[in-house]
């Protein structure tokens, strides 16, 4: 039977559905996949294949007997269908929903001839049109990070788990970036810290399998709905576990040891009869008796070991440092014993060169501005660019992973720049990277996101 709608929060509706029905109307695959203007077909299905995986990758946390013909999803803003189309080979029936009915008119047409595809113009704010406990798997990618409202985000997330079965699957992504003097619109939205999503999960009963990429505009999270006052439950009588920690290792390669800082800082630890109903927020792991932060569980294996991931705390010591792992507030199993090494060298690299707008043009320069991110880079002052020459000056710095560290450059070019080729030069710390050639247009130049 179906719930009556939940009463709707003040929310800004009629502008993202303005907003987005003129962003579809203008160019739909630039504004969902912001890869560049005029994309084919192809090209723009091409843009989802790592997020398909995955997706395609949680879905292995479902019951091992549950078959594609008897599993529902629902994408929430699903624009003009780009994930539902590869998905719905997983699925009996797949379900969208977004706000604009221009993209779900684009969505109607480019999942034809695909039957268990089915796609709704939404209210804004809530899921009133599907039935409680009626899905596997719902999921949302950058949507939430468009909305200008806490309270339709939020909206969202509760109806999302009125929809879900009780065990069923909630992925979803937010803007986990630091909050800044941006002017929040449909969209720059509205931003979220780890610890409130980790809050989400308890206030709602979610046992929480990943909430990975903290700090960075793509932070996303993996949730499994449990029945109403299940935590209260286990917090009351935590149950009784076999589970051990079996080995510990780097999840980045065959190394034993694992870097006290940097990128590279994560332990995996691997464990032995893991508890079914084993969370990142209800556990906690210490390094050296410092606490570290659990970002990620990993789907059971065949031999009955899972795989948890923890970013070390800062500050740790390198050498045999031991390591404890208590859940619910009962430790699991021993403490065990992981190798800290000293963390590699800080060592700049040059990851893309692209016009700062259409991501995807190559070494076309469209609108004026070169993007230049750069990896390990500690401080955004030692890096220097120039085409033809003539220095340039960034009009944005953007610190897109502090930990990583990964900067976004964004360079104006001067008016002096003709079309044709142009010569980009970056050096950062003494080091001078190889030149490439830029092919400057100036004619019909496209147009950025805002």
């Amino acid at each position: 039977m179906q719930s009556p709608a939940p009463v709707n929060p003040p929310r800004a509706d009629s502008r993202m559905r303005e907003d987005w029905n003129r962003r579809a109307r203008e160019d739909a695959y630039y504004y969902v996949a912001f890869g560049k203007h005029g994309q084919d077909d192809t090209e723009f299905h091409d843009t989802a294949h790592e997020i398909v995986y995955g997706l395609e990758y949680e879905l292995r946390r479902l019951p091992r007997d549950a078959g594609p013909g008897s599993l529902r999803a629902l994408e929430i803003g699903c624009g003009p269908g780009r994930l539902m189309k590869p998905l719905s080979r997983h699925f009996a029936e797949i379900h969208g929903v977004d706000v604009s009915d221009e993209m779900v008119q684009l969505a109607r047409e480019r999942l034809h001839g695909t039957p268990n595809a089915h796609v709704h113009t939404g209210q804004g704010s809530d899921l009133r049109q599907f039935d409680d406990e009626s899905f596997d798997f719902v999921y949302s990618y950058a949507v939430f990070q468009h909305i200008p409202s806490r309270e339709i985000v939020e909206s969202y997330w509760a109806e999302a788990r009125r929809v879900l079965k009780t065990g069923g699957l909630f992925w979803f992504q937010v803007n986990g970036l630091p909050a800044d003097d941006l002017p929040v619109n449909t969209w720059s939205g509205v931003r979220y810290e780890a610890r409130e999503i980790a809050a989400f999960a308890n206030r709602n009963d979610f046992q929480m399998y990943t909430l990975e990429g903290v700090n960075t505009q793509y932070m996303w999270t993996s949730l499994r709905k449990r029945p109403r006052g299940w935590f209260t439950e286990l917090a009351a009588r935590p149950p009784e576990t076999s589970a051990r920690i079996r080995r510990i290792s780097n999840p980045h390669g065959t190394e034993p040891g694992v870097p006290c800082a940097g990128r590279f800082s994560v332990a995996s630890l691997w464990i032995e009869n893991p508890h079914p109903e084993c969370g990142l927020n209800h556990l906690r792991v210490f390094i050296d008796g410092v606490k570290g932060t659990p970002n990620y569980i990993a789907p059971v294996l065949n031999n009955g070991q899972q795989q948890f991931n923890v970013v070390l705390p800062a500050g740790v010591a390198t050498g045999l440092i031991p390591v404890r792992m208590e859940w619910l507030g009962r430790q699991v199993g021993d403490e065990a014993i992981v190798r800290i090494v000293p963390p590699s060298p800080c060592v700049p690299r040059l990851l893309s060169v692209s016009d700062a707008t259409d991501l995807l043009s190559g070494p076309r320069i469209l609108t004026r501005s070169i993007k230049a991110v750069m990896e390990e880079l500690a401080d955004p002052a030692d890096a220097r660019f120039s085409l033809n020459g003539i220095p340039l000056s960034p009009s944005i710095i953007h610190w897109a992973d502090r930990r990583t560290p990964r900067v976004e450059f964004v360079l104006p070019l001067p008016e002096s720049i003709p079309s044709g080729a142009a010569v980009f030069q970056v050096e950062a710390r003494r080091q001078k990277f190889p030149a490439i050639t830029l092919d400057v247009v100036l004619e019909g130049m496209a147009q950025g996101p805002y």
